[in-house]
């Protein structure tokens, strides 16, 4: 497949132009999204990654009770949501042991390969 260079000129062009019209502006970065690069910054956080893409899901079952909620305490290999891939349900495991301090994905939501899951403390 050959690309026509016209329009990657024309797509930088355009993006030269964004980046020029958005200079000087303070973006605002939601309040999750900043409560997340924070997390971040302390060292004795873990992440938990999803380790394919799949789609996530906190219980076992709708309507069920879900693995884990902001605030408690897991261990070690402790499923803390499944992923669906292929039809296959794949449970998570927490890499080690902690206090959940996030949740970063919603029930039913796509995720993908090392997508941030859960930040434990």
């Amino acid at each position: 497949m050959e690309i026509d260079k016209k329009i990657i000129l024309k797509l930088i062009q355009t993006l030269e132009e964004l980046k020029k019209s958005i200079q000087g502006q303070n973006l605002n970065v939601s309040d999750e999204t900043q409560e997340v690069k924070e997390d971040f910054v302390s060292s004795d956080n873990v992440v938990v990654k999803s380790p394919i893409v799949g789609t996530a899901y906190l219980a076992p079952e709708p309507g069920a009770k879900t693995f884990v909620e902001e605030g408690k305490k897991i261990k070690k290999g402790e499923t803390v949501m499944i992923v669906e891939a292929m039809k296959t349900m794949n449970h998570i495991p927490s890499t080690s042991d902690g206090i959940v301090k996030k949740i970063c994905v919603e029930d039913g939501a796509p995720v993908e390969f090392g997508q941030n899951l859960i930040i434990l403390e």
